[in-house]
């Protein structure tokens, strides 16, 4: 009986209770709590108001040093080389028409004699000839009855063989005396030696290689130029009314071979074809009196030397300029406008390391905003800071980051009215709210 009771009283104990949590449930359903929506992010940022103005393009490019004239300098006589001048080493200077190098000259002493006796003997016989030619008209005048002398008669053509005689003599001892002076090797101009092939005691004939050497009143460097720089340098390459334009752009060199070096130079030349490996023009700085600079302690420019070259282009006018840190992707960048944010496409007319020309997107008037972002929505609300972060780069290169001086932020705390300490502040929220975004 009691069990009986006990299957009967647990299932309708349970669906009582089931019954009671349901009629509570009902009686008092649960309430929602509503709240607003999400507050707008709200970023402080930077920003530089756009003005149209004139730039300066500068093109950079680099090469290594070659000079301008070099040649080989050869023997044009034979001999022992006998004496060696003190700049006859490699790196040495010396002077146009200063002799280098002397060679034994006794056999073309010897020569010059030989030839100054034979032509000794050439103008006797044509003093002779001479003689025995007025000897035949006047024996022809008087035996010949009146009528006209024949060449032979008078001897003419031995005259004439004579005087050949006398020239072909004359020759030789010009020949002799020139392998005579060219017994000293001098310098065709002033210059420096490359490389020597020879020394002191060697015997060398005509056409031997004796040193490669190259002329120091100016060296050049052949650099390469970017197709899409074309349009804005200056190149020397029109030829008007059969006179060539050679006054190229001016050249900034430098190196830092030995601390920095700059030197001042221009383009003189362009290649007459595109390069074919690398589907670029060419243009041919120069520099000139290269190594005047030594008097200023400075390190003497060397051939093979790599330098920077920074190319003076045209000046834009009107030109919309803006630094590269605050393009994204290449292709946009935002602006602040009536307290938000917006996003603006762009396209660039010319670019450099730092900075780029607007072609279209941008207007005078705009407010760059230059404080980095991540990925923000075009329509977030900003706060702008008092601040003319945005310097040109030309000349100060400013990078994406760098820090204001003192004398910066003092003066955007006082044009906004606070203290430099908060103004600190909310430089470093905005960071962190750029981070975050």
């Amino acid at each position: 009986m009691n069990s009986k009771l006990r299957k009967f009283l647990i299932p309708t104990i349970i669906i009582a209770v089931t019954a009671t949590l349901i009629v509570v449930i009902k009686g008092n359903p649960p309430e929602t709590r509503r709240f607003g929506s999400a507050p707008k992010a709200n970023v402080t940022v930077a920003v530089s108001p756009l003005e149209a103005k004139p730039y300066q393009i500068m093109i950079n490019s680099f090469g290594t040093v070659k000079p301008r004239t070099q040649s080989m300098l050869v023997s044009q006589a034979s001999g022992q080389i006998i004496k060696i001048s003190d700049r006859f080493r490699e790196g040495g200077f010396f002077d146009k028409g200063e002799v280098l190098l002397e060679l034994d000259d006794r056999d073309h002493r010897a020569e010059v004699k030989s030839a100054q006796a034979n032509l000794l003997s050439a103008q006797q016989a044509l003093l002779e000839e001479e003689a025995r030619g007025n000897q035949a008209q006047t024996d022809w005048q008087r035996l010949g009855n009146g009528q006209q002398a024949s060449s032979l008669v008078l001897r003419q053509p031995q005259l004439a063989a004579a005087q050949a005689e006398v020239l072909s003599a004359q020759a030789q001892l010009e020949k002799a005396e020139l392998d005579l002076e060219r017994t000293k090797i001098s310098a065709p101009y002033a210059g420096r030696v490359l490389s020597r092939s020879v020394d002191l005691g060697q015997v060398v004939n005509n056409n031997t290689e004796l040193a490669s050497i190259y002329a120091i009143d100016s060296v050049e460097i052949r650099l390469p130029i970017k197709n899409k720089d074309l349009p804005f340098v200056e190149l020397p390459e029109q030829f008007r009314d059969g006179v060539s334009n050679e006054q190229g752009s001016p050249v900034v060199f430098r190196s830092d071979l030995v601390g920095l070096q700059q030197w001042q130079g221009q383009v003189v030349r362009t290649e007459g074809a595109i390069d074919s490996s690398a589907q670029q023009l060419y243009v041919v700085g120069q520099i000139n009196d290269p190594y005047k600079a030594t008097a200023n302690n400075q390190y003497p420019i060397k051939i093979g030397q790599y330098i920077t070259a920074q190319i003076k282009g045209v000046e834009v006018q009107d030109a919309i300029v803006i630094p590269n840190s605050a393009i994204y992707q290449g292709s946009y960048v935002y602006i602040a406008e009536q307290g938000v944010l917006k996003r603006k496409d762009i396209t660039l007319r010319w670019q450099n390391a730092n900075d780029a020309i607007i072609a279209s997107g941008l207007k005078a008037g705009d407010n760059l905003v230059i404080t980095p972002l991540g990925q923000v929505s075009s329509g977030t609300q900003v706060n702008i800071m008092g601040e003319q972060a945005y310097q040109s780069t030309r000349g100060n290169k400013q990078g994406r980051g760098e820090r204001p001086t003192k004398e910066q932020l003092e003066a955007m705390a006082k044009e906004q009215g606070i203290s430099v300490q908060e103004l600190m502040k909310q430089r470093r929220e905005a960071r962190g709210q750029g981070a975050k975004q």
